[in-house]
Parts: C-alpha cells; sequence; structure tokens
C-alpha cells in the first residue's frame, strides 16, 4: 500500500514532511544542508510552508532523528535509515513490532501508519543508541492482510461500535448505525476494517455477521472460531452438492477392490464420534500368523480435485473440535453418513494389510483400494472394558489385537519414540452449553491399541514412497516431520532438572536423548517437580509440521511418517490418498513446490485449529470457575512471567494467573533463565512446578482469563508491605492512533 503522493504547493501533512525530510537527508549521509536546500530538495517551494518545515525539523532533531550539526544545518546520523521488509505485530498493549528475518523490532504507535496484525510492511530502522533498543517507522504497507475482528456491539443516540475482544487491537471500531445487520447492543458481531485515516484514533468498519447476545453458548463458540479466522458454517451450494452425492457401492465397482466385508472388522472411537475415519479387521491365517487390516475412509472417491466440496475442504484443511462441538472439514452427509464407516453398512476403503507374527513383526504389508462391512462400533470404554475383563463381544479378536499393539508400542520406545502422558481436561455440558463438571481423559490400553496400528499404517504409506532403492529418486510426497528440539532449551531442562537429582542426555544420539527425556518423566511421576518438568520437556520440542522434505518424526524416531488415517477430518490426509493412487498407476511425480505450498497451508490451519481448541477451552474453564469465586484450591505453578505467574489448579487442571501487582508482601523480579519471580527483599521465590494454594478472585470471561489470589495454609492473603518509599510509578502507555493525514483503506 503506497503512501500518497504530495505535489508541489499542496497542503503537506507533519508525517509526510517527516517522510520527505529523512528520505532527502538519508540519500545523501555525509552531507549537511541547511532550510533552503533541504525545502528545495523535497519539492517544497511553497513559502507558506517554511514554519511547517522547520517545526519539523525541530521535532526530528529533539527526537534523535536527524542531527542539527551546526546551527541552522541538518545532517542524516550515521548508520540510520536501512530499510527492510518485515511482517507487523499489532498488540494491545501498544508494545507493536516488526519482524524481521525472525527479529523483532519495537514499532512506536506513532510510527505504525495504522498497520494491523500480520500486514506485510516497509519499515525504516534506526540504528541502536546506547542503552536503547532500535527502533522502526513504518513507511509503507505492502500487503494489508485481510482479517476479521470480534467483539460486542456497542450502540449509542449519536454513533456505533464494536468493542473489540482482540489482543491485537485496542481501539473500538466506529460503524455505521444504517448497517449493523439487525444486531443491537450487546450482540456479539463480527466485523472487519474498512478505513483508518492517520488522523483518527479509531478505525472504521462495518460488519460482517452478527453471532447471538453476549453469553450465549453459540455466540461465544461462534466468536472463538471468528476470531481465528475459521469458518462456523457451511456455505450452501457445498452442502447442496454434497447431498447429491450416494454412496455408489455398485458390483463394477467391488470388483475393482479387495473385499473384506466378510472379515470381522469393527471401530473404536471416543463416545461421541459421528465420524468414524478407521476401522480394524483381523483373522488368523492358514500359517498361524495374524492378518490385521487398517481401512480408513475412501474419502477421495467421493470428493473430486477441484470440484466445490474438495476447495472448502482445502480452504478449511481440517476438522475443528471445540468444547461442544466439532465443525467438521467436509458437509455433515459425507463426513458422518456416506464416508463414516458404520457398523452394518458396506463402505468403500483405502486400506493398509499386515501380516504379523505373535511378536508383532510385520512379515508382509499392501496398500490398496478394499470394501469393508463393520460388524460393531465400540467405544474407547466398551474397549477398555473387554480388555480388562477378558469378557464382550469380539473378545478373541480384541485381546489379540491388544498384545500386538502393546509389543509394537514396546518396541517403538525401544527404538528411541518419546512417551508425553498427560492428561487431558474434558467437560460435561448441559443443553445449554453449560460446563456442570470436570473429566480427564487418560490414554488407556484400547486407546494405544487404535493409536498403535494407526502408527504403523502411516509408518507403511510414508515408506512406501520415500523408501527408495539404488539411490533413485522418490517420487514427491507428503510427510509428517517432526524436528529435533531446540538444544538450548535441551540443555536448560537438564540444567533444571539436575537441581532435582535428574538428567538428561543433551548431545548423543536422538535414540539416547529421548531415552533419557522418557526415563526422567517415568522418574518424576507423581513428585513435585512432575509439572514444571514435564512442561518444560514439551517445550523444548519442535511443532510437528507437513512438508515434501523429510527429515522423519522425532517424537515418533521414525525415519519415514505421514497422515494417511484421518482424510474425513485431516486434508494432508486426502492429499496422501490421491497421490498413493496416482502413483500407483504409474503416475509422475507431482510438482513439488505447489505441493509445498499447500502443505504449508495445511500447517498453519492446524494450528489456528488447535489454538481456536485451546480457546474454547479456556472459556468454559473461566465460565465453570465463574460460579466459585472465593473458594480456595491447591495448585502449581504453571508458567513464570513478568506479569505474574500462572497456576494451574489440582482438582480440575483450570489455569489461571496470579498478578505480579497482587504480591503485596515484596517487589518481584523476573527472572527469565530460571523461571521464577524473586522478591527483592525477602528473597521469596516463585517457580516453575511449585506448590501453592489460591483463592479464585476474578473471572473475565472477554478476556478468558481466571486471577487468582495467592493465600497461606490457612487461607489468609498474601500480606500486603508494611511501608513503601514514595517516588516515581512507572505506567506504560500507549497511544491509539496519531495525527496523520493519510488513509488507509481495506476494501
Amino acid at each position: 500500500m503506497n503512501r500518497n503522493n504530495k505535489g508541489r504547493g499542496q497542503r503537506v501533512s507533519k508525517r509526510d514532511l517527516f517522510d520527505k525530510i529523512m528520505e532527502f537527508l538519508q540519500k545523501n549521509p555525509k552531507q549537511s544542508f541547511n532550510y533552503k536546500q533541504i525545502a528545495f530538495g523535497i519539492g517544497l517551494d511553497n513559502k507558506s510552508h517554511r514554519n511547517n518545515l522547520l517545526n519539523a525539523l525541530d521535532d526530528l532533531v529533539a527526537a534523535e532523528d536527524i542531527l542539527e550539526v551546526d546551527l541552522g544545518k541538518y545532517k542524516a546520523i550515521g548508520n540510520r535509515g536501512v530499510e527492510n521488509e518485515g511482517y507487523f505485530v499489532r498488540r494491545s498493549n501498544g508494545k507493536n513490532a516488526v519482524v524481521i528475518d525472525d527479529e523483532q523490532i519495537m514499532v512506536a504507535e506513532r510510527n505504525s501508519m495504522h498497520a494491523l496484525n500480520g500486514d506485510r510492511v516497509r519499515v525504516v530502522v534506526s540504528a541502536a543508541r546506547r542503552g536503547q533498543s532500535p527502533e522502526a517507522r513504518v513507511i509503507e504497507i505492502i500487503e494489508a492482510r485481510d482479517q476479521q475482528f470480534v467483539g460486542t456491539l456497542k450502540i449509542d443516540k449519536n454513533y456505533a461500535a464494536l468493542v473489540t475482544d482482540s489482543k491485537f487491537l485496542a481501539a473500538d471500531i466506529i460503524l455505521d448505525k444504517k448497517k449493523l445487520k439487525g444486531g443491537k447492543t450487546g450482540d456479539k458481531a463480527v466485523a472487519r476494517i474498512t478505513q483508518w485515516r492517520d488522523d483518527e484514533m479509531n478505525p472504521r468498519g462495518e460488519i460482517i455477521d452478527i453471532l447471538g447476545v453476549k453469553g450465549e453458548n453459540n455466540a461465544e463458540m461462534h466468536a472463538i472460531l471468528a476470531e481465528f479466522g475459521l469458518p462456523y458454517k457451511y456455505p450452501e451450494n457445498v452442502e447442496k452438492a454434497a447431498n447429491r452425492i450416494n454412496a455408489g457401492i455398485t458390483p463394477e465397482e467391488v470388483k475393482k477392490r479387495e473385499d473384506f466385508r466378510s472379515v470381522t472388522t469393527f471401530t473404536i472411537d471416543p463416545r461421541d464420534a459421528k465420524d468414524f475415519d478407521d476401522a480394524l479387521s483381523i483373522r488368523q491365517l492358514a500359517n498361524g500368523n495374524w492378518e490385521v487390516g487398517v481401512h480408513i475412509a475412501d474419502v477421495t472417491h467421493y470428493v473430486r480435485p477441484g470440484s466445490v466440496i474438495d476447495k472448502e475442504a482445502q480452504h478449511r484443511a481440517t476438522s475443528v473440535y471445540l468444547v461442544d462441538r466439532t465443525i467438521p472439514m467436509l458437509p455433515e452427509h459425507l463426513s458422518n453418513g456416506i464416508c463414516s464407516l458404520r457398523p452394518n453398512e458396506e463402505k468403500l476403503t483405502f486400506s493398509a494389510i499386515f501380516e504379523l507374527d505373535s511378536k508383532a513383526n510385520v512379515l508382509n504389508s499392501r496398500i490398496g483400494r478394499t470394501v469393508i462391512k463393520s460388524d460393531r462400533r465400540f467405544t474407547y470404554e466398551e474397549a477398555q472394558a473387554v480388555i480388562e475383563t477378558g469378557e464382550g463381544d469380539y473378545k478373541r479378536e480384541i485381546l489379540v489385537l491388544n498384545d500386538l499393539a502393546q509389543e509394537l508400542r514396546r518396541r517403538r520406545y525401544r527404538q528411541g519414540a518419546l512417551e508425553f502422558g498427560r492428561a487431558e481436561v474434558r467437560f460435561e455440558i448441559d443443553e445449554t452449553g453449560k460446563p456442570v463438571s470436570v473429566f480427564f481423559k487418560e490414554s488407556k490400553e484400547a486407546n494405544q491399541l487404535i493409536e498403535e496400528f494407526m502408527l504403523l499404517a502411516n509408518l507403511t504409506v510414508a515408506e512406501s514412497i520415500g523408501k527408495v532403492e539404488n539411490k533413485k529418486k522418490a517420487k514427491t510426497f507428503v510427510y509428517r516431520v517432526h524436528d529435533n528440539p531446540d538444544p538450548e532449551k535441551l540443555s536448560n531442562l537438564n540444567v533444571i532438572a539436575s537441581r532435582f537429582g535428574h538428567k538428561i542426555n543433551t548431545d548423543g544420539s536422538a535414540r539416547d536423548v529421548n531415552k533419557s527425556v522418557n526415563k526422567l518423566l517415568k522418574d518424576i511421576k507423581g513428585k513435585g517437580e512432575e509439572n514444571m518438568l514435564s512442561m518444560l520437556a514439551i517445550r523444548s520440542m519442535a511443532k510437528a509440521v507437513y512438508t515434501t522434505e523429510n527429515i522423519g518424526h522425532y517424537g515418533l524416531a521414525m525415519p519415514y511418517y505421514t497422515h494417511f488415517t484421518s482424510p474425513i477430518r485431516r486434508y494432508p490426509d486426502m492429499m496422501v490418498h490421491r497421490l498413493l493412487a496416482k502413483y500407483a498407476e504409474g503416475g509422475r511425480s507431482v510438482d513439488k513446490v505447489k505441493l509445498e505450498d499447500e502443505c504449508r497451508h495445511d500447517s498453519d490451519m492446524e494450528q489456528l485449529a488447535a489454538n481456536a481448541e485451546r480457546a474454547s477451552i479456556r472459556y468454559k474453564q473461566v465460565e465453570f470457575m465463574s460460579e466459585r469465586l472465593g473458594e480456595i484450591y491447591d495448585g502449581v505453578i504453571s508458567g513464570v512471567t513478568e506479569w505474574g505467574f500462572y497456576v494451574e489448579l489440582t482438582e480440575s487442571m483450570c489455569e489461571g494467573l496470579v498478578p505480579i501487582r497482587d504480591l503485596a508482601d515484596d517487589y518481584y523480579d523476573f527472572d527469565e533463565k530460571n523461571y521464577c519471580l524473586i522478591g527483592r527483599r525477602h528473597g521469596t521465590r516463585y517457580t516453575l512446578g511449585d506448590q501453592v494454594k489460591v483463592q479464585v478472585a476474578r473471572a473475565d470471561l472477554d478476556r478468558k482469563q481466571l486471577d487468582f489470589a495467592l493465600v497461606d495454609d490457612k487461607g489468609n492473603p498474601n500480606k500486603p508491605i508494611e511501608t513503601r518509599k514514595p517516588g516515581k510509578r512507572h505506567e506504560a502507555k500507549h497511544s491509539r492512533g496519531s495525527r496523520k493525514q493519510k488513509t488507509r483503506n481495506r476494501k
């Protein structure tokens, strides 16, 4: 987005004068110029601008942006004015920045040109002054990112505004009262910015959608999705296209596939699942070995490349799982109907078939399209009951599969796979969406049974394409990769673990490192340092992503890995299915650059979906605890920052902040390296992993934040400081806009 050009003799804004002066002096860094020379150099030949120019020069000198080397002579400051491009990071607390080559450089609000979070910008970076960090000034918005904001409508007699919930925008968005789409004060709504004049403190915008009354469950869940730019409803034309599809399991289609309809087959899924991606079949072969089939819904048989359904699925990239609902990647007619491997229905599948001996050694495998008929739908709880009691439907098959899965699991950990077993918090929700109780989702043998065979299928599929002989070049494929952990974070984990008498191997092979981390996680089980060290171990690991560049999967200790087993809910799995079919027919390798772009999009959308899921959990945690204000709980410090520390309650895993401003018994400093706050006067430490007792003090649903107050064993609050020395109080302040004349148009 280019700045407005000003002609000679026209009115020039102060911001434009700053830009023109800086640009002129930086082009001639070794020379100094007087007022007249600068006026001529920037094309300012109107005498009426003399005072404006002199004032601008004085302001730039005062701000140390230029030097007045002699009376009335000005010069650029050496090593300043380096232009760069980067991505703008806007924060509602005013701590804006630009990210250039992974480095964050601060940008004052007055120098931001009202760039929004994620905009690609061109900046001038100032050299750091002694004792200060460098700063940047936005001179052009190259690419304004299309984005939307969620908030609450406020309508008065003279104006309407969206009071935003965003952590990326402090200012309210001014709206046209005649175009509110029926919204009323107190409604949750979605809006986008259409214009932000530089001489106005607030942007102007338009309503995209009205979500409903603030506080109502549907409105709040849709607001979370909209906050992350995720869809919360399906386009009507996509639904209609899906509804026209029929199962189409004709005799002709069955002849093209391997028939497993007579083989014992069942699904094992969560009790509230409706989209059954995968099923397992098992039968004993004449030689005594076991044939296990991992059967995956053949989604790509129904969803053709380039169709409206495919384009929508590609854009979404993943299903999103909030606390109380699933927002499917595919329309329900496909995800819960035709493609779902429901019991007693013939289904088309894409399968990985294995021959295993009694020690779970894979003797043979094949991949191909099949047809199945599931005999039974098990929940995890039902399958677990069969494993624990040895009684129930298909008990022999389930027990054999479990024995094989446990052997596969033991072998995987012997090879160096990581073993993180942290429980997940879940809520029981009533019919209005209100959380009524908390429970923990833990992985038991029934979960592990499914997990191990899905891992085996994903590994085998990745190897079938990526593992080639005689130095041949593998065809382009989609891999799920996990990079090595950050060495510095791993070393830091070892330093902190050593304080508790534990040790990890930080510079051995990946297998040795992972074995030592697994031993650490096992040794700390049930101990006071468990939460702290397990969280640090997780944080030291890289994030898994999709890519065409195979570097293996560190966490699983697998040299080849992909995602093949969930095409109903993940678009990368659909991509894998299509590539398998193409290459099986002798097709040429696909365009790597294009596929890599799709992989990057899928990784980004996966992260957004995970963020939305966590936001919905936080919302329900705050909603759940809002009825427990004043109650006291035991907890563990789960995070430490310069503004306080976070505490996770032992009973419910709900997390809240103990603000540093409320620690009234001392002045506390943040020790980032050691994850602790230290009192200046008494030396009291609050460290990651410490067990504490807290009282629920505040519950802010808009910010999805709980505030706790620290109490002692008797329930008494943190004691106040007896005497405070008088002194200047420093408060962080930020401007919500600067007085400039340019206009930001976002239509």
